[in-house]
């Protein structure tokens, strides 16, 4: 299926825009005072900001405006790591986690317009020995569905690759066991590792890995001198933003979380400053001082609905009619225009990138505060408002109380799931009868070993729990650390015939088979 939007995307005054951005290319990195766009649209934006990063007690963040190929506001909030005083500002760097799609997808785009590739090839043509657990849909699936999300698998498999020592080769061919949960093409199922799948189909075509490619093609160009698509590169004695979880009614640090293997899908890290040079050029038609870095057409096709997604009604937002994703990015109506966005999540911190391109107007939002953080959307409203007109509302207010009604909820439906506990209950079998080693086809191993008097859980190198019995086969395990968001999921065990604890289900994750002690292997999940 192949859509594109009608007529040339920003053509007002887009050829003059182009010309004068060739001839100031040494200024491209210039950024405005944020006071100075306090006299116009943004007005108050500043005090606005600062004041609703306090309502929200969050760590810190940074927010960039762009309009008419211009940076009007950029700037820093709060601080790198609660309880140290370095503060953030507009080259403090942040993990920007599922807005790096629309990297991957231009990326791609640059391959198509070199004739390299195809939106409709098919993954096996660059991904020799690609399956997946579908013969059908392993050999007709192309790059366009990898990118937009209709593969039929959803928002599932994420634990192959989070918390996991497998690397990029070894998930991709994992995902065969992975069974679909709707037909191909039918329907919008967020996917991860399709996207990942895309990524290296992209460094297949380009000869050099995808890490390489997003550099030398992106970055570079761009001037996006700070930003860089692994952990590792991070100086985390530099300006560089401190992750935190929201954990007892407060924003705790946790570490960084690795997520090499599944790069082209989320693991760009970036500042306000180099994110906007990324919007001006989306902005220009994929031109970025004076070099055409995407062509205007493959631009518009990654902008273009692939798939339908949900628009439930809401009377917060009634001039919102439909939802769809394109290649790497989201979008809907709002307020008569077409907004494209992307919000981006992993350990500690939250993103959202969004632009207007009939309007030449751009934001990012990146923070450091996972968990009771819905203030980057609020952002996002208070400026489309400020430049889209009509009625204005206090966002942050507004979000901050469906929050806090969310979280009541939240704590409600634990608080009834422990009601539904049954006393008085004890294991079938003594605890050591439990331990041992199961496995699944798609997630690997999972160990049990009784340590200290109880039941220990283990799966990968980054998840630990400890088991607490919970009632007659259920234990609770409750993760150490940052792991699984440093909460707790039910562990059933299930006996066979003979009384042996056969299968494990670990909520969250999938039902594990108990291997037998004679074909045990070393290897990790």
């Amino acid at each position: 299926m192949t859509q594109t939007l009608v007529g040339p995307r920003g053509s007002i005054g887009g050829a003059r825009r182009r010309a004068l951005a060739g001839a100031l290319a040494a200024a491209a990195l210039a950024v405005a005072a944020p006071a100075a766009a306090q006299k116009g649209p943004l007005g108050g934006l500043d005090a606005y900001t600062a004041r609703a990063l306090k309502d929200w007690q969050g760590a810190g963040l940074a927010i960039a405006v762009v309009k008419d190929d211009s940076v009007v506001f950029a700037k820093g909030y709060g601080v790198r790591e609660v309880g140290k005083p370095a503060k953030v500002d507009d080259r403090t760097l942040f993990a920007i986690g599922s807005n790096t799609k629309l990297f991957t997808a231009v990326l791609a785009g640059t391959m198509v317009d070199e004739g390299k590739m195809s939106w409709d090839d098919r993954a096996t043509k660059w991904l020799p020995g690609f399956q997946l657990y579908d013969p059908y849909v392993s050999r007709e699936i192309t790059i366009r569905d990898m990118l937009s999300h209709r593969s039929g698998l959803g928002r599932r498999g994420d634990l192959l690759w989070y918390g996991s020592a497998l690397d990029r080769q070894q998930i991709l061919h994992r995902i065969r066991f992975l069974e679909p949960n709707s037909s191909f093409r039918s329907q919008f199922g967020y996917q991860n590792i399709m996207v990942l799948g895309a990524g290296e189909a992209v460094a297949a075509a380009g000869g050099k890995s995808w890490d390489d490619l997003v550099r030398e093609r992106i970055f570079q160009p761009l001037g996006m001198s700070a930003s860089n698509t692994s952990v590792k590169a991070l100086d985390l004695s530099g300006n560089v933003a401190a992750p935190h979880q929201w954990m007892d009614g407060k924003p705790v640090p946790v570490p960084y979380r690795d997520i090499d293997n599944i790069g082209p899908a989320g693991s760009i890290n970036s500042n306000v400053r180099d994110m906007a040079q990324w919007l001006r050029m989306l902005l220009e038609d994929g031109s970025y001082g004076g070099r055409q870095i995407v062509k205007a057409t493959t631009l518009q096709e990654i902008e273009s609905p692939q798939t339908i997604t949900a628009a439930m009604p809401d009377s917060l937002r009634p001039s919102t009619h439909f939802g769809a994703y394109g290649l790497g990015v989201g979008m809907v109506d709002y307020k008569g225009v077409k907004v494209l966005q992307h919000t981006g999540g992993i350990d500690g911190m939250l993103s959202l990138v969004a632009f207007v391109p009939e309007k030449q107007l751009g934001l990012v939002v990146l923070t450091n505060t996972a968990g009771h953080n819905a203030l980057f959307q609020a952002l996002m409203y208070r400026v489309l408002d400020a430049y889209l007109g009509g009625p204005t509302r206090d966002w942050s207010a507004i979000l901050l109380a469906q929050t806090k009604t969310q979280e009541a909820r939240a704590e409600a439906a634990q608080k009834k799931a422990e009601a539904a506990r049954v006393p008085g209950t004890k294991p079938s079998l003594p605890l050591e009868k439990y331990a041992g080693t199961y496995a699944d086809s798609l997630y690997g191993q999972a160990r049990v070993s009784l340590e200290d008097g109880h039941l220990v859980l283990r799966y990968g190198p980054a998840f630990t729990g400890d088991l607490e019995h919970w009632n007659y086969d259920t234990f609770r395990a409750k993760w150490r650390g940052a792991g699984l968001g440093g909460g707790t999921a039910l562990v059933g065990f299930a006996l066979d015939a003979a009384g042996v604890a056969a299968r494990m289900d670990v909520e969250g994750i999938a039902e594990f088979k108990r291997v037998p002690e004679s074909a045990r292997v070393s290897a990790a999940p």
